[in-house]
C-alpha cells in the first residue's frame, strides 16, 4: 500500500524558513521521481518542485526558484523541501506526490498534506 506522510509545516514569519519532509512507503522509492504540490484556499493545486529518481534533475516553478530546494534520501525513502525566504504568498497546504504508471494508466498518490502559514 502506497503511503506518503508529510511533516514539517507550521507558522513562520516572512523571511523565515521551514523544511518539509515526506516519508514514503509501499513502492520502490528510488525508481520514481517525486514532487511537491501546494494548494491555497480557493485556488487550484499547483506543482512546486519535482526531483528525478536519483536526484540528478530538479524542477521548480518560477515563483520559488532561488528560495526552495528539493532533495531526496533514497536510503530513507524520504523527500525534502527546504523553503527559505518564505513569503505570505507561499501560504498553502503542501502535498507530497508520487505518480505511478502501469501500462497506459497513470495514477497520482498524495499525502495528507502539511500546512504552511507565512505571516507578513
Amino acid at each position: 500500500e502506497v503511503q506518503l506522510v508529510e511533516s514539517g509545516g507550521g507558522l513562520v514569519q516572512a523571511g523565515g524558513s521551514l523544511r518539509l519532509s515526506c516519508a514514503a512507503s509501499g513502492f520502490t522509492f528510488d525508481d520514481y521521481g517525486m514532487g511537491w504540490f501546494r494548494q491555497a484556499p480557493g485556488k487550484e493545486r499547483e506543482g512546486v518542485s519535482f526531483i528525478s529518481s536519483v536526484g540528478d534533475n530538479t524542477y521548480y516553478t518560477d515563483s520559488v526558484k532561488g528560495r526552495f530546494t528539493i532533495s531526496r534520501d533514497n536510503a530513507k525513502n524520504t523527500v525534502y523541501l527546504q523553503m527559505n525566504s518564505l513569503k505570505p504568498e507561499d501560504t498553502a497546504v503542501y502535498y507530497c506526490n508520487f505518480r505511478s504508471t502501469s501500462g497506459l494508466i497513470r495514477y497520482d498518490y498524495w499525502g495528507q498534506g502539511t500546512q504552511v502559514t507565512v505571516s507578513s
